[in-house]
């Protein structure tokens, strides 16, 4: 615990057992994995409904048999994301760059070490609070991320510590503006998970998306259009249990002004590159949320 991370005494005990667990080597935390696997999928059906509806509206192409067994997949990934995630609290830099690597690092410090900032796009492939991490040991430069606290204080406290103890720095997503306009030049790296469904009020994008009409969060490109940053998809590949590939993908280039019909061709990209890799991988993608809960107007009227 950092000196400014304040949590009631009463959760000294969960702080001090989550630590614990957390220093335990990934050897011995993916047993636990493997029983919160069987607990999700065999016991509880941990949101099993919303998982298999989510893929057969994605892959319409899948029979069910095949729906099934990535169903199946996903669920043993999510149990080793959860206690990967719980091992970052404890981790040593040395260990985060042996378990991730980048593939094409020259991609992101040519730009930074030019003097550019530079906005990362993520998803909720793979690993993805590793990642920020890995990038903050790997670069000898600033690596930030954009995130929305949680609601509970010691959660929020502990998800804190384990996301900024290998030297990541997390902004608040209420205060990305005020952040990027007090460093607009120095350099850096940004990341924003760009996958998430926007609240319907704040929908003002929609693209096909595995099938289906789709609303995508437009921000990091109207951040871009600002400050003049170039983007880039981050493609998050498991190449074994625990370790992971990460390759960059310049989404800017040199890309014309949008059409009134292409109002946010970055975000238009970023859905292509996604939808790419889970037709890749579709078992590392978290499948747990509702993704396609809201209905574009036109098609609904």
């Amino acid at each position: 615990m950092n000196k400014d991370t304040k949590i009631s005494p009463l959760y000294y005990p969960f702080w001090l057992l989550l630590n614990g667990l957390a220093s335990l080597p990934l050897s011995v935390l993916y047993l636990l994995a493997d029983f919160l696997y069987w607990l999700m999928y065999y016991v509880v059906d941990y949101r099993k409904k919303v998982v298999l509806q989510n893929l057969r509206m994605a892959f319409p192409e899948k029979s069910e048999e095949e729906i099934k067994r990535v169903a199946k997949a996903f669920y043993r990934q999510f149990a080793d994301v959860m206690v990967e995630i719980l091992r970052m609290a404890g981790m040593s830099r040395e260990e985060m760059q042996q378990r991730v690597v980048f593939t094409n690092p020259q991609v992101l410090s040519d730009y930074v070490e030019a003097g550019t900032p530079v906005l990362i796009l993520g998803s909720h492939a793979g690993n993805w609070e590793w990642s920020l991490s890995a990038a903050a040991v790997s670069f000898n430069f600033p690596a930030e991320g954009v995130y929305k606290p949680l609601s509970h204080p010691f959660f929020e406290a502990f998800m804190l510590h384990t996301r900024s103890h290998l030297g990541a720095h997390l902004i608040k997503m209420k205060d990305t503006l005020r952040e990027f306009v007090a460093k607009r030049r120095l350099p850096r790296v940004v990341a924003l998970l760009s996958d998430q469904t926007p609240l319907k009020s704040e929908i003002t994008f929609w693209t096909e998306f595995l099938h289906q009409e789709t609303p995508f969060y437009t921000g990091a490109e109207k951040l871009s259009r600002r400050f003049g940053y170039p983007v880039l998809f981050l493609d998050v590949k498991r190449t074994s249990r625990g370790h992971y590939a990460l390759t960059f993908e310049d989404l800017s280039g040199d890309r014309p002004e949008p059409t009134a019909a292409e109002a946010y061709p970055l975000t238009e990209a970023f859905a292509r590159k996604l939808e790419a890799a889970l037709r890749r991988n579709p078992a590392d993608y978290l499948w747990t949320h509702k993704r396609w809960k809201h209905k574009r107007p036109e098609a609904a009227a």
